[in-house]
């Protein structure tokens, strides 16, 4: 055979041994991979384009830690005072696998938060802080005893929120918080952009994971806020009573947005629910209390409450919801209850 027939025999099996590898690896290709390839080639272009275009970029994923999953009942420490730290770690030592707080020394006491939490991790066998939802809140100065505010009251709102951040992580020991809340609605509107503008800086920088709003009964406001976030909120925590209607409007909005309904003073604002005739035959019927049938009633409407009961017996039973369901006819009774 001569050199050049040979080398050109050599070059084209090289060619085809390539071409079948190629074609091998391509095979290969987990399914799915060429969105995902595709989807971050489009998240680095609209990226691009938002540095260049001088907007904000889009805010990164979590990972890790990534959000864990909101429990369907999480314990609230506001007015425990002294006992705050007893009381939460007892709940944790209970099943409690969530805990709201704020930043706010006039009816919370947040420090005995993180030092229940501590002990928790230290005395509880495989609890980790990523089983742990925690949720804390800035609270404005019009929220805060004036004698106790936790950040320099002077300084900008946007700092203020970054003070207070910085003390949440360092009161309950963490480098995250799984939601960072705003209190109340902050007026004017120019300054409720600044803040929830510094709460997304927190988001972006991993220390909360999750952004919300406490006692927010405007839909309306809910709204435009939703507008303007570049961190759209997820939750909602709000007082669960008659005279806003019960949120009903709200909570439709809300849940077709993706956002978790919170109720708070639930039990205490609707003792006339409690003390129905009805409820408290549904509770003998299904050997539960009534609280446990009004928490169930809420959970299977998509709302998470907060409980902040002392009693031991009650944190068991208060867990013990998810154990059994109401039936249709039942949760019709307790929808007329409400609305009547």
């Amino acid at each position: 055979m001569r050199p050049a027939k040979y080398l050109w025999l050599v070059l084209a099996v090289t060619v085809l041994f390539l071409m079948t590898h190629w074609m091998m690896l391509q095979s290969r290709v987990a399914p799915g991979m060429e969105k995902v390839a595709a989807d971050r080639a489009q998240s680095i272009i609209k990226r691009n384009e938002a540095i260049t275009s001088g907007t904000r970029p889009v805010p990164p994923v979590h990972d890790p830690p990534g959000p864990l999953p909101m429990p369907a009942l999480v314990y609230g420490t506001a007015w425990k005072r002294e006992a705050t730290r007893d009381l939460v770690l007892n709940a944790l030592q209970t099943g409690y696998r969530a805990i709201d707080t704020a930043c706010q020394p006039k009816h919370y006491q947040e420090p005995l938060v993180g030092e229940a939490i501590t002990e928790a991790l230290a005395v509880i066998p495989g609890l980790s802080r990523r089983q742990l939802y925690i949720q804390t809140k800035y609270t404005p100065v019009s929220g805060q005893d004036p004698r106790k505010i936790p950040y320099n009251s002077s300084a900008p709102v946007d700092e203020q929120v970054t003070q207070s951040v910085a003390v949440s992580l360092r009161n309950l020991r963490t480098s995250y918080v799984d939601a960072l809340l705003l209190h109340s609605p902050i007026n004017p509107w120019s300054e409720q952009v600044k803040a929830w503008r510094s709460m997304e800086k927190a988001y972006e920088a991993g220390s909360a994971l999750r952004l919300g709003i406490s006692n927010c009964y405007d839909l309306s406001y809910l709204q435009r806020l939703y507008e303007t976030a570049i961190v759209k909120p997820t939750v909602v925590q709000n007082r669960f009573y008659k005279d806003s209607h019960y949120d009903v409007e709200l909570r439709v909005w809300a849940r077709d947005h993706n956002i978790t309904y919170q109720s708070f003073w639930t039990l205490s604002a609707n003792k006339h629910v409690l003390a129905a005739p009805a409820v408290v035959k549904m509770a003998a019927d299904l050997g539960k209390t009534e609280p446990q049938v009004f928490f169930r009633y809420l959970s299977q409407n998509g709302i998470v409450p907060l409980t902040g009961t002392k009693s031991p017996v009650h944190m068991q039973q208060d867990l013990d919801i998810l154990s059994f369901k109401l039936a249709p006819d039942q949760l019709r009774v307790i929808d007329d209850l409400l609305l009547s």
